[in-house]
């Protein structure tokens, strides 16, 4: 078994792979590379930084929705399906009433790209996207499956580092995905009221897939003060841990039973 790792940058984050295979290099290459077009063509399609995009296209009304690739629709459509399951805590538009699935499509094209890479033969890894981790079923014999949560700062920080630990080894979950405003500031707003949701600083969301974890660590933290009382009633697929401004921990019932030491 050979140990491979890989960065590819698209989205304006890093999405790294690193992993064992006993396939030939040039297959892992090409492995590699097919995953990769999968993140770049969800990028050109939905990055409404891009002036010439889809995505950017509809939000300056030159098009319309059955114009655009049925990726875009398809996408429509789960933004609103996560919407209703998260109580309308999680939302595509902007507080400008643009469509935006960027909470969405990021864990979205990874999972698709991590998807292409098992397909291919390449079935032992982790793919960090941006700080949300995923990992595939098939991690090698005697390899730990423990993921670090990073303290609600900037990484740049002095006091950065681990704030606590989870062991996913013998458990259904295989992601974790953290939202927060240390690294990007009071990004994330209320869908309710409209305002800047910062009545938390991080929410970590552990789940069987990477796309759960990140959608609820969203809508959590929009959610505020009623965060717990959402994840808890999604508990049979996720645990969740929420840190507040004061430093107060809150988590769900079973996620103490993930943690490890640091």
């Amino acid at each position: 078994m050979r140990e491979f790792r890989h960065n590819e940058f698209c989205m304006g984050t890093a999405f790294t792979y690193f992993g064992r295979t006993d396939r030939e290099p040039a297959e892992v290459e090409a492995a590699i590379s097919a995953a990769g077009l999968i993140l770049h063509e969800a990028d050109e399609i939905f990055s409404l930084y891009k002036p010439d995009s889809p995505l950017s296209r509809l939000a300056r009304g030159e098009t319309s929705l059955d114009k655009l690739p049925e990726v875009v629709a398809q996408i429509w459509d789960e933004c609103e399906l996560w919407s209703e399951k998260t109580d309308g805590w999680f939302s595509s538009f902007t507080q400008q009433n643009t469509f935006d699935p960027s909470g969405l499509v990021k864990t979205w094209a990874a999972e698709q790209a991590c998807l292409k890479l098992e397909e291919l033969g390449i079935t032992d890894f982790a793919m960090n996207a941006g700080g949300d981790i995923r990992l595939s079923k098939e991690i090698s014999s005697g390899l730990s499956r423990r993921i670090g949560i990073s303290k609600p700062v900037s990484i740049a920080d002095k006091d950065a580092g681990a704030l606590t630990v989870v062991d996913l080894n013998g458990t259904e979950y295989s992601a974790v995905a953290t939202s927060g405003s240390a690294e990007r500031g009071e990004h994330i707003w209320n869908p309710k009221t409209r305002d800047v949701a910062n009545q938390l600083v991080q929410v970590t969301v552990v789940a069987k897939d990477i796309i759960t974890a990140d959608i609820f660590a969203t809508a959590a933290f929009a959610a505020g003060d009623q965060a717990l009382r959402l994840l808890t009633k999604h508990e049979g697929e996720l645990q969740a841990l929420l840190v507040y401004p004061n430093g107060e921990l809150q988590s769900t019932g079973g996620f103490t039973k993930l943690l490890k030491p640091v």
